[in-house]
């Protein structure tokens, strides 16, 4: 089952986002519900403390949880999608919020990866998956779309194929700037680690599919 999780970051309406297959379910995080109305969406869940979400009017069962808490809204939400059977997530607003939260949810996507689930990171113009040794990645992006790959930590046998410059096998050291900022050369990109964790990104003004 496909869950739609909405966070708090930037949202920009794209063709892509548009084409995504539609979720059976829909859990807002707090101040993310202001992005259902205009994707069409109906939320099915509305989590948080709510304290970014003055003036949303929104007809959704709520889960309301106190401030002092040892987790963030988004955090909720992907824990009750899970909970309610989503085997794959789609973070909607993951980009062009506070750093710490978009960090946190590039992290946490990382490890919810680590535990079989898929997980796309959106804010409809940038794009972000993890890549780890088990769950390579095989994407549809076109010519021209910028790639990079974040080495979260140090990585081995990196593999690149369908990009300007390509890898066979690479060791990348973690946070190295080698791989950032890759051009997409053919339809289909092909990654693959060996071992290490790392996420791959496609940026704004390339519409990639996934």
């Amino acid at each position: 089952m496909i869950a739609w999780i909405l966070v708090g970051g930037r949202l920009v309406d794209t063709p892509l986002l548009r084409a995504l297959p539609r979720p059976a379910l829909v859990v807002a995080a707090d101040g993310g519900a202001r992005h259902a109305a205009p994707l069409g969406l109906k939320v099915d869940l509305w989590v948080g403390d709510f304290d970014s979400s003055a003036g949303l009017a929104l007809s959704a069962p709520r889960e309301v949880f106190p401030a002092a808490k040892a987790a963030t809204d988004a955090e909720l939400a992907v824990e009750a999608a899970l909970q309610r059977g989503a085997r794959e997530l789609v973070v909607v607003g993951a980009f062009g919020g506070r750093f710490d939260h978009t960090l946190g949810l590039a992290l946490g996507a990382v490890r919810l990866a680590g535990e079989g689930r898929r997980v796309t990171l959106t804010s409809g113009d940038e794009w972000g998956w993890p890549l780890l040794p088990a769950s390579p990645l095989a994407l549809a992006l076109p010519p021209g779309a910028t790639l990079s790959v974040l080495a979260l930590t140090a990585l081995r046998g990196l593999t690149l194929r369908g990009v300007r410059w390509p890898l066979p096998g690479a060791d990348i050291p973690q946070g190295s700037g080698w791989t950032i900022s890759n051009e997409v050369q053919a339809a289909g990109v092909h990654a693959s680690l060996r071992s290490g964790q790392a996420l791959v990104t496609a940026l704004p003004g390339n519409e990639p599919e996934h």
